[in-house]
Formats: C-alpha cells, sequence, structure tokens
C-alpha cells in the first residue's frame, strides 16, 4: 500500500510538474529546430527575373496620420522598381488628416501610383474594396503602421518567380531597433526588447518551421501576398471575425488546398507595443480570431483522430485544450507545497525546466540570427540581445495567461475588434467583487438594526418616561 501511495504521488508530481511541459513543449520545439536547419539551407536567392511585373499594394487606412508617411517612404525605398507599384490606399472610416497625408506623398513621391479609395467600416471591407480595384500580378497587403525593408518586395516576388506553383506567402513581422531605443533605458525598453525577440522568434523559427511541414496557421495580416488569380477565387476577407487574417488562410489552404509559405527574408518593420494594456487586448483579439475561425471551418474531418494531419485539431488541442494542464504546471508549485514536496525537490525541479527552456531558446537564437543575415543591422542588434534569452520564458508566461484571458473572454463575451484591456478588466473585477460582498454586507446591517432597533425605542421610552417624573 505504501509502495502505490509513494508511485501515484510520484506520478501526480513528474506528470504535473515535468511531463506536461516536456512532452507539449520541450520535444516539439527540439524536433523544430533540426527541421529549421533542414529548412535554412533550403533558403538562398533565386534567379532575378528579367521583368518585374506589377504588383498591387494594398493599404488599410485608419487614423493613420502619424504612420502613413514613412509606410508609403518605404515602399518608394525598396529595391523594387517604382513602376511596377501601383499603391491603394483605402480609408476605414478615419476621422484624422490622413488624407492631408496622402496628399503630401503624391507630390513627394510622383514616380508612385496611388489611389485613395473610401470603403465602409471595418479592416476586411476595406481590403475587399482594394481588391476588386487592383490590377497587378501579385497583391500584397501592408499595414499603415509598418515600414517594409527596402528588399522585401523584391525578395517576395522572387520566391513567387520561382515558384509558379507557390500562390500564397507571408513576410516576417520584426520591430524596427531603432523605435525600441527611443524607449527610456531600463524596464520600459527592456519589455520592447523582449517583444522584439519574441516576433523574431515567432515568425523566423516558429512560422518557418510551419511552412516547412504546411502548417500555416494564420498569414501575417501586417504583410501577405498571394496571386491575383489565386485570391480572386476565393471568399474575399471575412467581416463576420476579427480574425479576418486566419480567415483568408483557412480559405486558402482548406478550401483552394493552396501551400503557404513564409518568406524569411521579406521582412516588415512594425511599432512596438505601446503599453502592456495594449499588449493584452492584442493577444485576445488574436485568440478571438483563432477560435471564431476555428469554429467557422469545422468540418467533418474535425475529430481527435485527425490530430497528426488536421493544423486545425493540432492547433486548438495545444493552444485551447492542453492549455489548461498547462495552467496546472504553472500554479503546481501551491499544490506540490501542500502535498508536503520538500522546498529543495520544487526548487531543483523548476530549475531543470526554466534550463530546458532556456536551452531551447539559444537553439532558436542561432536559427533567427542566420535567417537575419538578410539585415545586417538588425541582425547585429538581435545578437547584442542574447541576455533575452533567460527572460524570455517569463515573458512567454505573461503572454500565455493573456491568451488564456482571451479564451474565456470569448466564451462570456461578443466579438468586437476592441477589447476591454487588463485596467478596464481589473476594475470591472473589483467593482463585481465589491457588489458581490455589499449583498451580506447589507444583510448584516439589516439584522443588526432589526434586533438593536426595540432596545434604541425602548431605552429612549425610558428616558421620556424618567423626565416626566422628575418633572
Amino acid at each position: 500500500m505504501g509502495m502505490i501511495k509513494l508511485f501515484l504521488g510520484s506520478f501526480i508530481f513528474w506528470a504535473a510538474w515535468i511531463v506536461i511541459p516536456v512532452l507539449m513543449e520541450i520535444i516539439p520545439a527540439l524536433g523544430s529546430f533540426f527541421l529549421l536547419l533542414k529548412r535554412r539551407k533550403k533558403v538562398k536567392n533565386h534567379v532575378k527575373p528579367a521583368i518585374y511585373p506589377e504588383i498591387s499594394i494594398m493599404i488599410p487606412v485608419y487614423n493613420s496620420a502619424a504612420t502613413l508617411m514613412q509606410c508609403i517612404e518605404s515602399v518608394e525605398k525598396s529595391s523594387y522598381p517604382d513602376s511596377q507599384i501601383r499603391l491603394f490606399l483605402v480609408d476605414n472610416y478615419g476621422k484624422d488628416m490622413s488624407f492631408k497625408v496622402f496628399a503630401e506623398c503624391q507630390e513627394r513621391f510622383p514616380q508612385l501610383k496611388m489611389q485613395w479609395l473610401s470603403s465602409e467600416q471595418g479592416k476586411s471591407r476595406a481590403l475587399n474594396l482594394a481588391l476588386y480595384n487592383s490590377e497587378g500580378k501579385y497583391i500584397i497587403n501592408l499595414d499603415s503602421d509598418g515600414v517594409l525593408d527596402p528588399n522585401a518586395l523584391t525578395n517576395l516576388v522572387d520566391k513567387f518567380e520561382a515558384n509558379p506553383q507557390l500562390n500564397c506567402l507571408t513576410g516576417a513581422i520584426l520591430i524596427l531597433p531603432e523605435w525600441i531605443q527611443s524607449y527610456p533605458k531600463r524596464i520600459s525598453r527592456l519589455f520592447r526588447k523582449l517583444e522584439f525577440m519574441e516576433y523574431a522568434q515567432a515568425f523566423l523559427a516558429g512560422r518557418s518551421y510551419a511552412s516547412e511541414t504546411d502548417t500555416v496557421y494564420t498569414m501575417s495580416g501586417a504583410f501577405s501576398a498571394f496571386r491575383k488569380s489565386a485570391i480572386l477565387k476565393s471568399w474575399m476577407y471575412n467581416s463576420d471575425t476579427v480574425g479576418e487574417d486566419t480567415h483568408l488562410t483557412f480559405q486558402m489552404r482548406v478550401k483552394q488546398g493552396e501551400r503557404i509559405e513564409v518568406c524569411e527574408n521579406a521582412l516588415f518593420f512594425v511599432d512596438p507595443i505601446e503599453s502592456v494594456n495594449k499588449l493584452y487586448t492584442q493577444r485576445q483579439r488574436w485568440q478571438r480570431g483563432s477560435l471564431e475561425v476555428a469554429k467557422m471551418f469545422m468540418g467533418s474531418d474535425f475529430k481527435l483522430r485527425n490530430f497528426f494531419n488536421n493544423v486545425s485539431v493540432r492547433t486548438l488541442l495545444y493552444d485551447h485544450t492542453f492549455a489548461f494542464p498547462r495552467m496546472i504546471w504553472y500554479l503546481a508549485m501551491i499544490c506540490l507545497m501542500s502535498m508536503s514536496y520538500s522546498t529543495k525537490t520544487i526548487f531543483i525541479s523548476t530549475v531543470i525546466i526554466f534550463a530546458l527552456y532556456v536551452l531551447i531558446g539559444f537553439f532558436y537564437f542561432s536559427v533567427v540570427q542566420y535567417f537575419l543575415k538578410v539585415n545586417p543591422e538588425v541582425r547585429s542588434y538581435y545578437l547584442r540581445q542574447w541576455y533575452c534569452i533567460f527572460l524570455m520564458p517569463f515573458f512567454n508566461l505573461g503572454v500565455f495567461f493573456f491568451r488564456m484571458a482571451g479564451i474565456i473572454n470569448s466564451i462570456s463575451t461578443e466579438s468586437s475588434w476592441k477589447a476591454g484591456t487588463i485596467s478596464e478588466e481589473w476594475q470591472a473585477l473589483k467593482k463585481s467583487v465589491r457588489e458581490m460582498l455589499s449583498g451580506p454586507e447589507k444583510a448584516y446591517h439589516a439584522l443588526y438594526k432589526f434586533f438593536n432597533a426595540p432596545e434604541e425605542n425602548e431605552s429612549a421610552a425610558f428616558s421620556a418616561v424618567t423626565k416626566g417624573q422628575r418633572r
């Protein structure tokens, strides 16, 4: 009996504390590292086409006056021939001076063909309007708050031209180092550096691995490209979900059987996240979009037995169903202490898990720095941030709980592009707790008044009688 108890206790310990993170995250990460070593040999310079085809670039505009100029300027400074670029800027019910910036860009970059369109509210509608008006061989969508690497468009089209069967590509999204350095030192800047490292690993390692295995779940809405002949066969961008980029990805792969790849040498730089509140709402929106689209494409093959050959089943199990045992692991220290495990045992196991995550971080670090050879300045900056690898497990832990909140909010709230911030939800939680506690408090005061009022009245009556007798 004692042996059984010891075995069950050990099993619970290792299952909750070691087995779950090892099986779910560390072993797959090691496997992906070795596959990425194989993939990086495939990433090479393609033969340049004799004449570059015309491309249409779609830029949804919504209160983008502060960033639109630098976005268009990055297109003009790109190595792709200006004569073969046509820009469609689609106003999405913005209320700032974005049109004035557009007019200034027309004067400043007369060699670029630009057209201003006005659409109904919603990013999806804006993109669809631009699609209907596009004329180029390739359709490229950009967010207005970022800038292109000078060779991004050329590298993207080179890969298309070298692979005639390839119809869908997504670029790599990074954060420009100089924007990070503009923040104050210490915590504020460190927070942006961790986000920079996360983006680099997510796109140049994570999605590169997904590209190799044909399991890209989402083409980045900030920078992706299609052959016009392929995207016009789709249902276009869907306005019924906040994950319109994920929805289009599913259309291309599930409905049209297209292979979707990442172009690692096509870089697009976005602003660092403004605050923890912004990060919270961003990750919640991504999580909600993922769930909404998965539900829309939940066909007859959406079954557990298709775990290995259905990317949607696999992704949902890892990101959502298996999220709860992962959360148990994150909170397991409290449980283990209550089960009389020694502090030493818990500490050693924590160090082992942390060391494995750091080891995986260094593996990914080596892959990412190889892909960043396309931009020596960004690569040099990335290499100098090697120490962030030791902090990434904590950053990823915080992001994981943000995503968990997204899953919960997807159940309890309606879909909306604007999600509540962590500050707003904290205030709402405090209000709910106060209201919940106010019920017992009110009941207590009512009971107190009920039982004590007669004594008070009796005392008042006694005082009145006493005063009458004295008179």
